[in-house]
């Protein structure tokens, strides 16, 4: 399914998420510009086109008052300073042309029900290959989990093996080059912040603010 990086409307621009679908049937519309008092018009004419394409659940955001709208959840911005070299826990193994598809399975099995997780695609498979950050982590034959580092940022991390998320945290942590670690996730995902915070990360921000729009809203208005 093809994202609209601009969609414009005679309401606003707004920018739509539409790859989701055939996995999760969601949508995101992030709205970039909105004139005073139309968002429900702009919202219901992305929202129409996003359940035409065959979305169930419709999530918005951006720029504007979406108080009409109800609060779904945010992505929360957290960091981590590292304040000195520490050894791996565990042992990694570099993602492969030959196990990128695992990766991915994994990851995607994982993620299937985490808000605001992109899935994973075959063609996405050279982009994480070439990132030079995934790894399998795994110790003693076993595998633990797997996890995805872009330079200071954290993409990913995924344990197979439960309570296993510190140690496949920690050994990722060991391949950058740097003093602190940035994350984003999603602030209903109470499982993996409490993990974060118990590695040291503290929360400095709001990446984003999503809106659930029920588009059986507009026919009542």
């Amino acid at each position: 399914m093809k994202d609209f990086p601009v969609f414009p409307t005679e309401y606003g621009v707004a920018s739509l998420t539409l790859r989701e679908i055939p996995y999760r049937e969601d949508a995101y519309i992030h709205v970039q510009d909105v004139q005073p008092g139309r968002m429900k018009e702009l919202l219901e004419e992305c929202g129409r086109f996003c359940r035409a394409c065959g979305a169930e659940s419709i999530f918005a955001g951006g720029v504007g008052d979406f108080s009409d709208f109800s609060y779904h959840g945010s992505v929360i911005k957290m960091t981590l300073a590292l304040t000195e070299n520490s050894k791996p826990r565990a042992n990694l193994w570099p993602v492969t042309e030959q196990t990128v598809g695992m990766f991915r399975s994994i990851y995607n099995s994982a993620m299937a029900r985490v808000d605001y997780a992109g899935t994973l695609t075959s063609k996405q498979e050279q982009e994480i290959i070439n990132s030079c950050g995934t790894y399998f982590v795994h110790r003693d034959g076993t595998l633990l989990g797997l996890g995805w580092m872009e330079g200071e940022v954290l993409k990913a991390i995924v344990s197979v093996v439960p309570g296993a998320g510190g140690v496949v945290a920690q050994t990722l942590f060991t391949t950058v080059n740097t003093d602190r670690i940035r994350l984003e996730v999603a602030s209903t995902n109470h499982r993996a912040i409490r993990l974060y915070e118990k590695l040291g990360f503290i929360q400095t921000g709001e990446a984003m603010r999503w809106h659930r729009v029920d588009m059986e809203y507009f026919t009542k208005i």
